[in-house]
């Protein structure tokens, strides 16, 4: 494994994990073997990683003669806690009674189904969560080489077969890419199930907009500890421009060629979306298959439907034992109409190779959007911090249009009174009636987008190796702040989506300066971005010399 240069971190003394809250620790740190259910339980394993720390896990099979087999090994790595199980989840999440046994732990494989077709599953506590020792690492070289250490040691334990997948949701799916990138020889599958994969872009900072709530509440998870753990909002906070410690945290994804059964969502804007779909992309595997849909991710991930399809991908990987993987789509994705709507459909490849690109302009004067540029140039104000500044522009389609993939707002924009302003864009949906029609969204809310794209102007800069007419990538490595009555192109990049459009339904292009959709209920996870630099006026430009328009990316049907 290649040597990264060290990074310093701004880390933070662990809370005592016996003082968790609904997470209570079953036992301490002993080794005990636990018959139950059914099930062959050890818990808290103790494995020596090269890093000289030990770090203990749980492993799940079925009782008796099936527990001396030589068994496939599905590892599920987060610091959540490994005892942290149940068969429920918040009743947002969509998950119906009986998908899951009481031994599932967060957005992990379920012990009791897996074990009973034949597989072992593996909990890792990582180094300096809960009992294991070392400190935790958040994404970076530390931690997936401490995955790839797993990896290898279940690989050559007497009931292992040799064969280790990994499968889970989020953080579950994040450190598949980082350790399959490494290349250990055991690792035998990978099935990302949504997770981000630019820890700048998408988790971090959305268009150079600091994210305020989903992290401190994410890092809120990471401190049950008896050692030290990564600050992991403190870091953001410190590195507000894409520096050595967001580098630190890049994953090799070219590098990676394992077999992999790759899962994203329209729904997780602002989390999970874009990430998924870049890691497809670039994945090097010969053998990857993509799924997109725009449900809950929880209930999609374990959904009896989803389910068997992670069997017969990992039956055929870890077992021999099955080819229906062979005969997939290589794939599939959800066309929404709605939330809960949707009609599905097989692909050859991803990004669509029939995609048209066609340009909305921007009509400042009339609120609209139409193919044609105006010849005459306007403008329209709006206040950054007021309940109703906002600007909306429409489409109504007068025939049915399918838009899939990434759409892109080219707005040309000052602010009166700043140097600096935070653009935020949603695009909507109306019904024929004018009715705003609902998306799932962030995985527990069902009253959200088509799709959002965020950018501060000051990183308005373009990264020219990476950026494609319908996908501007910015690099965030400088802030050019705004001059007083100049205008300037802003290149806002909006997250893919794929939506139908019916004959007379409208698409609305909304522009505010703060989020648009700002519902969260508490307690539950949500993005938000409440550090904005807006202040004064808004002036948005169209038409004449300002070529604002927004690019779709229509499919023919």
């Amino acid at each position: 494994m290649s040597t990264v240069p060290h990074i310093p971190l701004i880390m933070r003394k662990g809370s005592p994990p016996s003082e968790a809250v609904g997470k209570p620790l079953k036992i301490g740190s002993q080794h005990v073997r636990i018959d139950q259910d059914g099930l062959l339980i050890e818990r808290n394993i103790p494995v020596s990683l090269t890093s000289g720390v030990t770090m203990f896990i749980d492993l799940y099979r079925s009782a008796g003669a099936p527990a001396e087999r030589k068994l496939p090994a599905l590892l599920g790595w987060s610091p959540y806690g490994k005892h942290n199980t149940s068969d429920r989840l918040w009743p947002e999440a969509g998950i119906e009674a009986g998908w899951i046994s009481k031994y599932t732990a967060f957005e992990a494989p379920d012990p009791m189904h897996w074990c009973r077709h034949g597989y072992a599953v593996v909990y890792a506590d990582p180094p300096g969560s809960w009992l294991s020792e070392g400190t935790l690492h958040h994404g970076g070289h530390l931690e997936s080489r401490d995955c790839y250490d797993l990896v290898e040691w279940l690989g050559v334990q007497e009931w292992c077969n040799g064969k280790i997948g990994m499968t889970g949701v989020s953080y579950l799916a994040c450190i598949q890419y980082q350790v399959a990138s490494l290349k250990p020889p055991h690792l035998a599958a990978i099935n990302p199930w949504e997770g981000f994969s630019d820890w700048y872009r998408e988790f971090g900072y959305h268009g150079g907009i600091p994210e305020t709530r989903f992290i401190p509440k994410a890092s809120a998870n990471l401190h049950w500890s008896t050692t030290e753990v990564e600050d992991t909002e403190a870091n953001m906070q410190q590195h507000p421009l894409y520096d050595s410690y967001w580098e630190s945290k890049e994953v090799d994804l070219e590098a990676i060629n394992t077999p992999a059964f790759v899962v994203a969502s329209w729904a997780d804007q602002g989390l999970h979306t874009r990430g998924t779909l870049e890691a497809y992309k670039r994945i090097s595997s010969p053998q990857k298959w993509l799924q997109v849909h725009g449900q809950k991710k929880w209930a999609n991930y374990y959904h009896p439907e989803s389910v068997k399809l992670q069997r017969q991908f990992f039956d055929h990987f870890l077992k021999d034992s099955d080819d229906a993987v062979t005969h997939w789509p290589q794939v599939r994705i959800e066309v929404r109409e709605r939330a809960n709507v949707a009609l599905r459909r097989n692909e050859a490849e991803w990004p669509l190779l029939r995609t048209q690109f066609r340009k909305l302009f921007l009509d400042a004067s009339k609120g609209t959007l139409g193919p044609e540029t105006g010849a005459a140039s306007s403008s329209l104000r709006y206040d950054p911090l007021a309940a109703d500044g906002r600007a909306s522009f429409d489409y109504t389609f007068k025939n049915d249009n399918e838009l899939t993939g990434h759409m892109k707002l080219r707005l040309w924009a000052e602010a009166e009174g700043s140097d600096d302003m935070d653009i935020f864009v949603a695009i909507q949906k109306l019904d024929s009636s004018g009715t705003l029609v609902p998306f799932t969204f962030y995985a527990l809310y069902e009253d959200g987008p088509v799709a959002l794209g965020w950018l501060r102007a000051s990183h308005r800069s373009l990264d020219p190796a990476r950026s494609m007419p319908e996908q501007p990538v910015h690099s965030h490595l400088r802030e050019e702040l705004l001059e007083h009555g100049v205008p300037v192109a802003l290149e806002i990049e909006i997250w893919p989506s794929s939506t139908l459009f019916r004959a007379d339904e409208t698409l609305r292009l909304t522009v505010m300066g703060r989020d648009i959709y700002a519902n969260a209920v508490p307690g539950l996870p949500y993005c938000l971005h409440q550090d904005t630099r807006n202040k004064g006026t808004h002036i948005l430009h169209t038409g004449g010399a300002y070529d604002s328009h927004l690019l779709i990316p229509v499919i023919a049907t």
